[in-house]
């Protein structure tokens, strides 16, 4: 069921932080950051991306459109690309001091494991060499600010459960849980997070952290398990589970998320670390299990989609057992989940059969056809 969060009052929490920094913008989890500041606020966002595969901007421009004159503020519109690679430090350096901003939302990265297998140096590259040009863009922006806007100022960097590494049967990752990240993508967020906490110790910056649970919902780019096994279900296609589809992920659905990003950013104790996570625990194997439920209603006429399940080889060190204890996030800043798990897959499912169209397009755009990736093998070299 859906439940409230008492806490969320958006033009409050941002408290006259009117020009706000997004990195990542034109992805997934930013995308949906950037319309819900455009939709509820008058802030005015600069939206910093590097426009990659997996990047898109039609959520945002339908946002802009829907919102008509008020889409405007006081000083023209309130939505900015910038579009810039964050490991070219002087072009970011140029695009922090373009925002001036009030309040950074650190969500641009590489994300996606089996490209991190087939591509490390990407990853390093981005996550982690991009962090630090970053961080010392805002830390000269900062340190230059007058002290009504410096007492208010932000740094938020959002990062994953996936630097905790594996657990076991029991037990849930926590803002204490020791690193331990497993694949070249995690151990690049490990290296990031640790970044961040270096600029806060050393310099002052005062930055807030999150690690989230893996996320679903409508904008995701089609190569992440849930879409994926939409589209291949829809379409008739084999839908590929790893292993014995066992492994357990904490699902999020990521609106929820947007909020609980918000209310750390504005209301987090700086130097301060917050899991995020959805009570969401489910095996891959029942996941897909539910879409295929889901699909038998929505489109009967594939029924039964689980005949479509294939087993396929495992991923390389594929990390069996992820889970998130969002306590502290509960009880020192209100939030909590709006949606539940069957309640977020069913309006995920229905948005994806219905933007087919746009699927099919961001797809053709990146050159991705679908097909699996991340199958190094142990031993091998790029």
């Amino acid at each position: 069921m859906e439940t409230a969060s008492s806490a969320f009052d958006l033009p409050v929490l941002l408290a006259g932080r009117r020009r706000i920094l997004v990195t990542g913008g034109a992805g997934f989890i930013g995308g949906a950051v950037v319309r819900r500041l455009l939709r509820d606020s008058g802030a005015t966002v600069f939206n910093l991306d590097k426009m990659g595969y997996a990047s898109d901007l039609l959520g945002i421009h339908n946002t802009l459109a829907g919102l008509g004159a008020a889409a405007e503020g006081p000083d023209g519109p309130r939505h900015h690309l910038l579009q810039v690679d964050l490991a070219d430090g002087e072009a970011t350096a140029a695009a922090v001091r373009q925002a001036d901003p009030d309040l950074v939302l650190h969500l641009a990265a590489e994300s996606h494991v089996d490209r991190s297998i087939d591509d490390p140096g990407a990853f390093l590259v981005s996550n982690v060499m991009g962090t630090y040009q970053l961080l010392q863009a805002v830390r000269a922006h900062w340190e230059g600010l007058p002290p009504e806007r410096r007492a208010g100022f932000r740094f938020h960097h959002i990062s994953t459960d996936e630097v905790f590494g594996s657990l076991g049967a029991t037990g849930r990752f926590c803002e204490t849980t020791p690193y331990d990240p497993r694949s070249p993508y995690s151990a690049s967020k490990a290296g990031s997070d640790h970044l961040v906490q270096a600029w806060h110790h050393t310099f002052g910056l005062p930055v807030v952290l999150t690690n989230c649970s893996n996320n679903y919902g409508p904008w995701q780019f089609p190569e992440k398990l849930i879409p994926v096994v939409i589209l291949k279900a829809a379409a008739g296609e084999p839908i590929p589970l790893y292993g014995d589809g066992a492994n357990v992920r904490d699902w999020l659905y990521v609106e929820d998320h947007v909020e609980a990003l918000l209310l750390a950013a504005t209301s987090g104790e700086p130097g301060r670390s917050y899991c995020v996570g959805g009570h969401g625990e489910r095996t891959n194997k029942r996941v897909v299990h539910a879409i295929c439920a889901l699909l038998d209603q929505l489109r009967p006429a594939g029924a039964p989609h689980s005949v479509l399940i294939t087993p396929v080889a495992d991923r390389p060190g594929h990390d069996r057992r992820y889970a998130i204890d969002p306590e502290r996030i509960s009880r020192e800043l209100g939030w909590q989940p709006r949606h539940n798990f069957e309640q977020g897959l069913e309006q995920t499912v229905r948005w994806y059969l219905q933007h087919s169209d746009w699927c099919t397009e961001v797809r053709e755009r990146a050159g991705y056809g679908g097909g699996r990736l991340g199958q190094a093998k142990a031993g091998a070299a790029r």
